[in-house]
């Protein structure tokens, strides 16, 4: 991908017997791109050329098309010409462009709360009450901040560019070198690494639910893990058929309600059912200093991991119709706001009602989750546990379908580009497949994946919380030494420096530890 694009309203095609096509200006103002047919603009023969400055007397005038809206502002740049990407119309990312605050704030909070909350309160059993509200404020107001960057960095209202994915972004920034050696890998890893996740995950719950409402009293055989595991990706590779990031809308939505609703139950039956028993606070401490300071460090990393979604924000936000007077930060800014204010609701209930229920006894694989059927899985009502691993199932269907769209738009992309015409439907479904049961063969070879929070945590905390601040430095170009400058900097040296860190530490209490690695055993 990594070309750059302003858009525009497709045009109906020309036939073969028409002339040829002339050199066409584009504003920057025109950022409105809706996408509304499976049709390019320009074909790839097409060149945007600058117009010359010729006098009046020798060059008649040219009409405006109509689809060109005049610039509003009473000073008139000079107009910065570009090529149109004439392959965007065909990509499931941006084959739509009607897309509004509500479908933001949909995706957003689909993409926002995830499975990895629930192991909150196991990073409190080593930062304690204190440090661990502390460290969870402030790195959900850091990521806050980088997602504002993110989304006032999305279009440039002086060239006209919009930047449609996060590593197209990466590429413009730091150019294809860099962008491929720091930001490449923990991009894939977001889109299928969760993906993979979210598998294991949702196999787990989906056995879970097969257990609490047949019990005992159930004569038919339950699967085993493995076909659990190809249960669930099959019904995430059928849903996965819609064909782009807004036919998705609804989707997110139902997914986002049952992540609050999933998130709403566990702390609420943590804190009715009451503290267990000799629950103790105190932080746990490692048998030496070093191991005390690496566990604090991986804590760090959990927390960090509880923070995703920010390399989907630029997709979702390329889902929206976009011009000078009503540019697409505005609305996305706001589904924003809407969707992280629930996000809060959810992480910090989540995390502070976790640590007070079951303090130091919180199960490091699975958090909430497993402590809530380990504990409780006698005294609760079995609607009640029935109906969480349900929402767990649903929400986990419905963020496979957002994560996985990046993917999507990238294999698509390749035959796109080759061929110069629309991926066929046949095509489209062998991608999604051949993506889905890779996952799903990801999942069966290494089912232990879910417990590396604090490693994954910091191999993708640059994208969320340092990658943004050096692209709004070299992008909006802020006074030098300014406080805008200067802030911006030392959050991303400081964020670099610390994914450098969580992944030291992490990566030595794995070894130090040991985990066991089932491969091919989930």
């Amino acid at each position: 991908m990594g070309d750059k694009e302003i858009g525009s309203f497709p045009a109906t095609p020309r036939t073969g017997s028409a002339a040829p096509t002339p050199p066409i200006s584009a504003p920057p103002s025109q950022l409105h791109s809706p996408s509304l047919t499976r049709s390019p603009l320009l074909s790839t023969d097409d060149h945007i050329q600058p117009a010359s400055k010729t006098p009046k007397s020798s060059t008649p005038r040219i009409r405006t098309p109509r689809f060109i809206t005049p610039l509003g502002s009473p000073i008139r740049r000079a107009l910065k010409l570009t090529r149109l990407d004439p392959h965007d119309a065909w990509l499931p990312i941006t084959e739509s462009r009607n897309g509004n605050a509500y479908y933001a704030a949909f995706h957003t909070l689909c993409s926002g709360i995830g499975i990895q909350a629930l192991v909150l309160p196991v990073a409190f059993t080593f930062l304690g009450w204190s440090w661990g509200i502390i460290t969870l404020t402030v790195a959900f107001i850091w990521q806050l901040y980088t997602l504002y960057l993110l989304v006032h960095l999305h279009e440039s209202p002086e060239t006209g560019m919009r930047y449609s994915r996060y590593l197209q972004l990466c590429n413009a920034t730091f150019g294809e070198k860099l962008a491929k050696w720091f930001a490449l890998f923990p991009i894939l890893y977001l889109s299928a690494g969760t993906c993979i996740t979210l598998i294991i995950i949702g196999a787990q719950s989906c056995r879970l639910f097969f257990n609490t409402v047949c019990g005992g009293t159930c004569s038919a055989q339950p699967p085993t893990n493995a076909e659990w595991y190809l249960i669930f990706t099959s019904a995430a590779v059928l849903l996965s058929q819609l064909p782009n990031l807004n036919s998705i809308a609804g989707v997110s939505l139902v997914g986002a309600i049952t992540a609050i609703a999933y998130c709403t139950l566990i702390w609420v039956i943590s804190v009715v059912e009451g503290r267990m028993p000799g629950v103790s606070y105190n932080p746990v401490k490692g048998r030496t200093e070093v191991i005390r300071i690496f566990d604090i460090l991986n804590a760090l990393g959990i927390i960090a991991f509880a923070f995703r979604g920010h390399n989907l924000i630029l997709e979702i936000q390329a889902t929206m119709p976009s011009d000078e007077k009503h540019p697409s930060r505005v609305p996305m800014w706001k589904g924003v706001k809407i969707a992280y204010t629930l996000v809060a609701m959810c992480l910090f209930p989540l995390a502070i009602a976790g640590y007070w229920a079951y303090g130091q006894m919180i199960p490091v694989d699975g958090g909430m989750l497993t402590a809530l059927f380990a504990f409780h899985g006698q005294d609760t009502s079995q609607f009640l546990l029935g109906l969480t691993s349900l929402c767990v199932i649903i929400s986990s269907l419905s963020s496979f379908q957002i994560y996985g769209m990046p993917a999507f738009d990238d294999m698509e992309s390749l035959y796109v580009k080759k061929k110069k015409e629309p991926s066929p439907w046949w095509l489209r479904l062998i991608f999604r497949a051949l993506f889905g049961y890779l996952c799903f063969f990801a999942a069966v070879a290494i089912p232990f994946l879910a417990s590396f929070a604090g490693l994954i945590g910091g191999i993708t905390l640059p994208v969320t919380l340092a990658y943004p601040c050096f692209m709004w430095v070299k992008v909006k170009k802020p006074k030098v030494y300014g406080p805008n400058w200067w802030l911006n900097w030392s959050l991303g040296l400081f964020g670099m420096a610390l994914s450098g860190l969580l992944i030291v530490a992490s990566t030595f209490l794995i070894i130090d530890n040991g985990v066991e690695f089932s491969f091919f055993n989930p």
